[in-house]
């Protein structure tokens, strides 16, 4: 008999922003297969006994690949027991789910998607600004900043991410940032565009730093890898302000 899978989202880290229904599953799992950002504090939410297993990838470091986490998705669902796979941020934003769920369709394994808190609206939240605004910044678009290779996608809409009244949120994206502003200005972009740059979100080494595209491309490109996750946000509303 086939076991059931819940996709949890356990937002970036802080237990207290994880959905009730996320800690709900967590609770009654038998395994959680969890992602290096999923881990530390919210684990501790998990029922005693709980087989936990760690999956996570990160750029730059040895990593458990993706065929591999499919393949463990798909054993221990079939032995019957409830199986939670616990994605940072939102499951559903640059988190590789299609290819999981896809595993399990072919399984014939039922599973189940729970959304949670992406980074870009913590560090929107945790910056006090929100990521909308009337006349000025009436959409918002989230994009990679790296492919499967590590590199700067070559295929992105340069003029849409170059619109001065978008909010726009780069995941990925601390190594190639550099490369990135450097399209966006030929495409039309203000080097003095605003910009915010987030990491360690709702954790006690949290860090935000206010910039511009320009100025924080310059110290990203300067300080070398990431050791923590990091999101970058610019446009209009990236400096603060009233809504």
């Amino acid at each position: 008999m086939s076991g059931f899978v819940s996709f949890v989202s356990a937002g970036p880290g802080d237990p207290e922003l994880l959905t009730l229904k996320g800690a709900a599953r967590l609770r009654e799992a038998d395994v959680v297969l969890y992602d290096d950002l999923a881990s530390g504090a919210i684990l501790d939410l998990a029922r005693p006994g709980a087989n936990l297993v760690a999956v996570g990838k990160r750029a730059g470091r040895p990593s458990t690949k993706q065929h591999h986490v499919n393949r463990l998705l798909v054993d221990y669902a079939a032995t019957g027991v409830r199986v939670v796979r616990l994605k940072s941020g939102d499951a559903g934003i640059f988190g590789r789910l299609e290819e999981e769920i896809e595993t399990l369709r072919q399984a014939g394994i039922g599973y189940e998607i729970i959304p949670g808190v992406t980074s870009a609206c913590v560090a929107a939240a945790q910056a006090g600004i929100p990521l909308t605004r009337r006349h000025t910044s009436r959409r918002v678009q989230f994009v990679t900043g790296a492919d499967v290779t590590g590199e700067l996608p070559p295929n992105l809409n340069w003029a849409a991410l170059a619109d001065p009244d978008a909010t726009t949120v780069v995941y990925m994206g601390r190594r190639t940032f550099s490369a990135l502003v450097g399209k966006l200005i030929e495409h039309g972009l203000s080097p003095s565009t605003p910009a915010l740059f987030a990491e360690s979100l709702g954790r006690a080494d949290e860090r935000l730093v206010r910039s511009t595209v320009v100025e924080l491309a310059e110290q990203l490109a300067r300080g070398g890898a990431a050791s923590t996750a990091a999101v970058i946000m610019f446009g209009a509303l990236a400096e603060g302000g009233s809504s």
